[in-house]
């Protein structure tokens, strides 16, 4: 209840700021930037504080609740979620899933001292207690302290996920910078436990706790010990598998390394930059080796082995398309496939989600605009994907879902449906304003799209015809005066502000932008953790306002898109709750659901720099260079059937250089400063 008054009251104050027309509310760092790229907490009187972080592997996601208590202890809660360790029921949430607790790890003793953490009573050892220094993370959590009166002892402990095995590991490593030695013990732990045969498929797992190197060690001035823990899946046809503690850290750093080697943002400003580089670990990371193939999976101890509409399709597969991360495309394919399964001559809806491995599907909500979603995803993926056999495998897919839609429009020409991606949380009437717009966007990508693979001439005229059609009716249907605001009614008889105005700046539509971007940034609907889905209401989804940041920076209003995005960017990577987009609150209590991160890193690729795909290897360039800066870069960019960098730089007063470096060799145009750059590559 505190954080929940603690929230409003902070709305409350961002409100009355916007509403006087001065600045955002000031923000107060916890967490800096530093010159590896991580970001790190030094520990200062700021406690007590507590934070969660998700991570993930193929066969594993760690989730950790950490933080510092009031006398400067550690405190951690460490929950593994298993995606191909299957319970029964079948459900979405049947991962087979374990917490672990401070008190339910071995016992450490130094020189004989039992080693108090946050959990163990401070009477046992009163001497060798311990103090946090510090804490870091980038890919992996790193939390370093010092133990006893003399602090000749340092810890630190780092926790991640394994990169290819149902196994998180946590690395205890103990450096005496004293001048004697220093007896140290982990006590031997081996713990199994097991859900019944009955509620598990297809054979009996188990959840086992073990320790590595355990025993007594001497550690000599200057020298250090490691221990392990290590939490891990097994059945019949998983055995306990043998753990190089140091082997694992290492795949796992460089399967960082290589996602963030992958189209990196380069501005003036650092906070933007390391915001999309975290953005980009979280969206691909969280890809899952399933038994029908690589499948990513938003997490937050809920969402594995299974893919959804909006997540997948419509969100972060776009995104993949321009990464260039083999596992990343192989996991969009695969969602594109299973969601093609569906297809069917009588043109009932294709679920909303396949879940359990592809065994089950969800459609709780019924058809929340989910054809839409996929249409608009896949046709975008295609197209920016730049492959026209990948292309041809989803044309039937796009093809279908397009009918599909074209049959559920209403009498008002839009796109009828039960809900929307917020699954009846809020109202969505019969017709929705963002289903009709992921539409529009998805006729004019498959006209593009359909020419490429010489799909009869009458079908794409046809798709182009009513993407015409589609956008009249948007304006006619949903155009409206809401609140005093010329923007958007979410649906019939909606007398209300809703998040989701920014749908069409995000597909080019900008007939009502003036209208609908002072409404997003207005007190009605602005809070001090981005947009409220609902104005008046304290509940807000980040992804409404990642699509928002990106709409408004294609409608042209850059400086005040970037003033926003800094401060949301600030709030998420070093604020209160790091480092990454989070899903909703209170709904899940932020958790970093990973397509949110992908959605994040398309603000600047779809958004600051503006690229619409058109072809296989071409695409149109809007850039938004803010002022104040002279360049920005997107490097090593693997899209469109290329790799390549696109710097877009001043070249005089209202003109922009877009330099294109593709084999070593350069290619520049200049634009006029807003207008548009058609790119073959």
């Amino acid at each position: 209840m505190k954080n929940k008054l603690l929230l409003v009251l902070t709305c409350c104050i961002a409100a009355e700021v916007y509403a006087q027309g001065t600045s955002l509310p000031a923000q107060q760092d916890r967490w800096k930037i530093q010159p590896d790229g991580s970001i790190e907490w030094a520990i200062d009187n700021r406690v007590p504080h507590n934070d969660h972080l998700e991570m993930s592997g193929e066969k594993i996601s760690l989730w950790v609740q950490y933080g510092v208590n009031e006398k400067g202890q550690a405190t951690l809660d460490r929950t593994m979620v298993f995606p191909t360790f299957r319970l029964l029921p079948v459900r979405t949430i049947a991962s087979m899933m374990y917490n672990v607790t401070d008190g339910e790890l071995p016992r450490f003793l130094i020189n004989d001292k039992l080693l108090k953490t946050g959990v163990y009573n401070a009477a046992v050892a009163p001497d060798m207690q311990e103090k946090v220094i510090s804490i870091k993370q980038k890919g992996v959590l790193q939390i370093n302290s010092e133990l006893g009166k003399d602090g000749n002892v340092t810890l630190q402990r780092t926790l991640f996920p394994s990169t290819d095995k149902p196994v998180a590991i946590e690395k205890w490593v103990f450096i005496n910078t004293g001048k004697q030695p220093v007896k140290i013990e982990m006590e031997y732990l081996y713990r199994e436990v097991k859900p019944a045969a009955e509620r598990t498929t297809p054979v009996q797992h188990s959840f086992v706790v073990s320790t590595v190197n355990e025993g007594l060690k001497t550690v000599a001035p200057g020298d250090s010990v490691q221990f392990a823990i290590l939490y891990q899946a097994i059945n019949k046809n998983n055995p306990l598998a043998t753990v190089d503690v140091n082997g694992e850290l290492n795949t796992r750093q460089q399967r960082l390394n290589g996602i963030l080697s992958l189209m990196q943002l380069e501005t003036p400003d650092p906070i933007l930059n390391t915001a999309f580089a975290f953005a980009k670990m979280r969206a691909t990371e969280s890809i899952y080796k399933t038994k029908g193939g690589y499948l990513h999976g938003p997490g937050g101890l809920r969402y594995y082995a299974a893919i959804w509409a909006n997540d997948q399709a419509e969100y972060i597969n776009p995104f993949f398309a321009m990464l260039g991360d083999e596992t990343g495309n192989r996991s969009a394919m695969n969602a594109y496939r299973w969601f093609a399964r569906y297809m069917n001559g009588e043109y009932k809806p294709i679920p909303s989600s396949i879940i359990a491995e592809g065994d089950a599907t969800w459609h709780g909500a019924k058809d929340r605009g989910d054809m839409a979603m996929i249409a608009y995803g896949a046709a975008r993926y295609a197209l920016t994907y730049g492959n026209k056999d990948s292309a041809k495998v989803l044309w039937p897919l796009i093809e279908w879902c397009l009918e599909y839609l074209n049959k559920k429009l209403d009498a008002n020409g839009v796109v009828a449906s039960n809900s929307d991606e917020l699954e009846g949380r809020f109202p969505a009437g019969k017709a929705n304003l963002n289903t009709s717009v992921l539409y529009y966007d998805a006729l004019k990508s498959a006209a593009m799209l359909g020419k490429l693979l010489a799909v009869p001439k009458a079908q794409t005229d046809k798709y182009t015809k009513d993407a015409q059609t589609m956008r009249a009716n948007i304006e006619k249907f949903f155009g409206a005066t809401v609140e005093g605001f010329k923007t958007y009614r979410y649906y019939e008889g909606n007398d209300t502000l809703r998040a989701w105005i920014c749908s069409p700046l995000i597909v080019d539509i900008f007939d009502r932008k003036e209208g609908t971007i002072a409404a997003l940034f207005s007190p009605r609907l602005w809070t001090a953790d981005g947009l409220a889905s609902l104005a008046g209401n304290t509940t807000f989804w980040d992804r409404s306002t990642l699509y928002a940041l990106r709409g408004v920076l294609a409608a042209g209003e850059t400086e005040k898109a970037m003033t926003f995005l800094r401060y949301y960017s600030q709030r998420r990577l070093l604020g209160e709750h790091v480092p990454y987009a989070v899903e909703a609150y209170p709904e899940g209590n932020q958790r970093h659901l990973s397509a949110e991160s992908g959605l994040y890193c398309r603000i600047y690729t779809e958004g600051l720099f503006g690229i619409r795909a058109t072809g296989f290897n071409s695409f149109n360039c809007t850039p938004r260079l803010p002022n104040g800066w002279d360049q920005m870069t997107l490097r090593n960019m693997h899209a469109f059937g290329n790799v390549f960098d696109i710097i877009v730089s001043r070249a005089g007063a209202g003109k922009l250089a877009i330099t294109i470096k593709k084999d070593g060799k350069e290619k520049k145009m200049v634009i006029k400063e807003g207008s548009t750059q058609a790119i073959q590559l």
